[in-house]
């Protein structure tokens, strides 16, 4: 049988729990660019909309709130790219004058992060301490 949607039962399937969760994450995405806006703050509105949302997200109801949402998105992921695609082929005669500094530019800065990841991992990861044997060698 069908379970029966209605606003007596919270419960109940359908899109509406998706559009709560989409709506909770638009929220957060506003409240970060008013906050950065508004406070003046160095970092971009997303950027605190996601601080606040990854702080929200310890909270079990707002898990529950927001994960059909998240997974309706990330199903449909690739659909956000299409834009992207599409601004690329109307600028092919940019690309091939700037193609190969572009591949330079993004290979380097890719290795750049990563090293950076790397090197702050390493900051932060705790070292495993080291014995000596009593004949003086590491183990």
């Amino acid at each position: 049988m069908h379970e029966q949607r209605s606003a007596n039962n919270p419960q109940a399937p359908g899109p509406m729990k998706g559009l709560q969760g989409l709506a909770f994450l638009l929220l957060m995405q506003s409240v970060g660019e008013a906050l950065s806006h508004f406070l003046h703050l160095p970092v971009p509105g997303p950027v605190v909309g996601m601080v606040l949302l990854l702080l929200a997200l310890q909270c079990g109801p707002v898990q529950r709130a927001v994960a059909p949402a998240a997974g309706f998105l990330l199903t449909h992921l690739s659909l956000l790219f299409v834009p992207v695609g599409v601004g690329v082929m109307t600028h092919l005669d940019l690309l091939g004058a700037y193609g190969l500094r572009l591949v330079v530019v993004i290979v380097l800065s890719t290795w750049a992060g990563m090293a950076a990841t790397v090197l702050v991992l390493r900051l932060f990861k705790p070292r495993p301490e080291t014995q000596e044997a009593g004949d003086g060698q590491l183990r």
